[in-house]
């Protein structure tokens, strides 16, 4: 039984990782487009962050960790990201919105 629940988390844990990808600016037509692609990429940066910085933490708690945690920190650390990235973040969006509009502008060519 522990088996079968220890491959049902680890399949739950890859499928949440598996969905996580970078923004695709291809489809970023109008500044409010290119300004949502670049606060989503700046989410899923910031997710990967988080993700890394909450990596070994609290595995000692008693009250803490099991599956139920491995199973939702991903999305967790997705929420924090997003939540950082609308407010502000790092303020990559702002950079990444002004390059991904040159770069609509030079017609998709490396400017």
């Amino acid at each position: 039984m522990d088996e079968l629940l220890n491959l049902q988390m680890a399949n739950a844990v890859g499928a949440s990782r598996s969905n996580t990808q970078a923004p695709n600016i291809e489809g970023a037509r109008s500044e409010a487009e290119a300004r949502a692609v670049a606060e989503d990429f700046e989410s899923f940066f910031l997710s990967q962050m988080v993700s890394a910085m909450f990596a070994n933490v609290g595995e000692e708690n008693p009250f803490g960790g099991g599956a139920g945690e491995k199973a939702f920190a991903g999305l967790l650390h997705e929420e924090y990201a997003k939540v950082m990235a609308q407010s502000g973040g790092l303020g990559l969006a702002d950079r990444l919105t002004s390059e991904i509009l040159r770069y609509q502008e030079a017609g998709g060519e490396q400017a």
